[in-house]
């Protein structure tokens, strides 16, 4: 059985740009891991409008940053996943995790799936604000 992946996207604040959610199986993966008041990657550069981001999932995997506590990065880790795809599967796994927590398990997407919603959310903007 596959995991189901969702991304949305937060609108911007006064504090951060707009940023995305994971939502595998239901649960929202960045504050189920590295706490309340985490934050995931900015929307323009996990899904920036080329749509050449780092999470399209290829044959040649890549670590991918997902998220960052509310102290930052910097200070205590960030979340980062390896993203491969290997045939209809993409694999998400060998977790880095900021100190004290909780590595997830591996993730596998059906690969047609997981990059129809990556179309979708990069395709749906509305996060984004104009400035004229």
């Amino acid at each position: 059985m596959f995991n189901r992946l969702e991304v949305s996207a937060l609108p911007p604040g006064p504090r951060w740009a707009a940023q995305l959610q994971f939502w595998v199986d239901s649960e929202e993966l960045v504050s189920e891991v590295v706490g309340e008041g985490g934050r995931g990657p900015f929307a323009e550069e996990a899904l920036p409008a080329d749509g050449h981001g780092p999470l399209w999932a290829t044959g040649e995997g890549r670590r991918v940053v997902l998220g960052e506590p509310e102290c930052t990065g910097g200070c205590c880790g960030y979340l980062s996943v390896f993203v491969q795809r290997r045939g209809g599967i993409v694999e998400w796994s060998e977790w880095q995790v900021p100190v004290d927590k909780v590595r997830p398990p591996a993730f596998h997407f059906d690969a047609d799936q997981y990059h129809a919603e990556l179309t979708r959310a990069l395709t749906d903007r509305r996060w984004q604000v104009h400035t004229e």
